[in-house]
């Protein structure tokens, strides 16, 4: 094996491409989350409230989904606009990211659990 280790690749910029990688994959799971909630809600309120095919009940678990894919929406877009303003911070900004979601899956997991219970 080779000892030589591959420099990133930079761009007139200043960014590797890593980098660049890794900003459109947080836009990306912003753009995901928030996908995931416009379908959910207008599942609500074509099925429920236009066409009157189906009765949908706003319970605590599709509440629950709704503030999840909301908040994770938001801190997503957030995070990368900080990332883009602040690109020396870049590692901190993202572990508090990754740390923030773990406590946010956790919490809204405790608290279907605690609601079903």
């Amino acid at each position: 094996m080779s000892k030589v280790k591959k420099k990133p690749t930079r761009l007139p910029g200043g960014l590797s491409q890593e980098e660049i990688v890794i900003e459109k994959v947080i836009y990306f799971s912003g753009w995901i989350f928030l996908i995931a909630l416009l379908l959910l809600l207008s599942a609500f309120f074509l099925f429920d409230s236009i066409l009157d095919l189906i009765e949908l009940e706003l319970n605590a678990s599709t509440f629950t989904l709704i503030i999840f894919t909301g908040t994770n929406s938001a801190i997503s877009f957030a995070l990368a606009t900080r990332i883009k303003k602040n690109r020396d911070q870049k590692k901190k900004l993202f572990v508090d990211w990754l740390m923030g979601e773990f406590i946010l899956c956790i919490i809204a997991i405790f608290v279907i659990a605690a609601y079903q219970w």
